[in-house]
């Protein structure tokens, strides 16, 4: 396995998951959700930043350090912040016109963890804990987009014919 490529390839995901974000977070209709797409923007900016830390470790030659990793974890996570403070139903209900837009989400984050997984099982020594550690992040975005798009889209399946 090339290390780098997968590194590599992490990286230009990151950037495209980190533009959708962006880019949707300008196009949804209600502030909450906004506010949650831009933090998780943030945050994808995080996971570059901490790839881009694994491909200067491999430059200088050294195994990967999964220390800012577990810093960014003590933090705490975007998606623990957004089931706390930002899912109360009037958000699930404004959230309805975006289902596209979520159902879209999850995808790319459930696509992210799939091969950060899988990347993770070939992988040996530090890169093993590094790719799991991204794996179980975009395994928690996932989660908490396919929860978002349930949620709305159930709200929107009691909705009258018409919305």
């Amino acid at each position: 396995m090339d290390l780098r490529k997968i590194y590599e390839y992490a990286l230009q995901r990151e950037h495209e998951g980190k533009r959708f974000f962006e880019e949707n977070a300008a196009r949804l209709g209600h502030a909450a959700a906004v506010g949650a797409f831009k933090m998780l923007a943030a945050e994808e900016q995080n996971h570059i930043e901490f790839i881009q830390s694994q491909l200067d470790a491999l430059d200088r030659q050294e195994a990967g350090d999964v220390a800012p990793g577990l810093a960014l974890e003590r933090e705490g996570f975007f998606s623990q912040r957004a089931s706390s403070e930002l899912l109360d139903q009037s958000v699930i209900e404004a959230m309805v016109p975006d289902l596209a837009v979520l159902r879209t989400a999850y995808l790319i984050e459930r696509d992210f963890a799939d091969f950060y997984a899988m990347a993770a099982r070939k992988a040996e020594g530090p890169a093993r804990q590094v790719l799991g550690m991204l794996a179980q992040w975009e395994e928690t975005h996932a989660e908490l987009f396919k929860s978002l798009h349930d949620r709305a889209f159930e709200e929107y399946a009691q909705m009258p014919w018409g919305g």
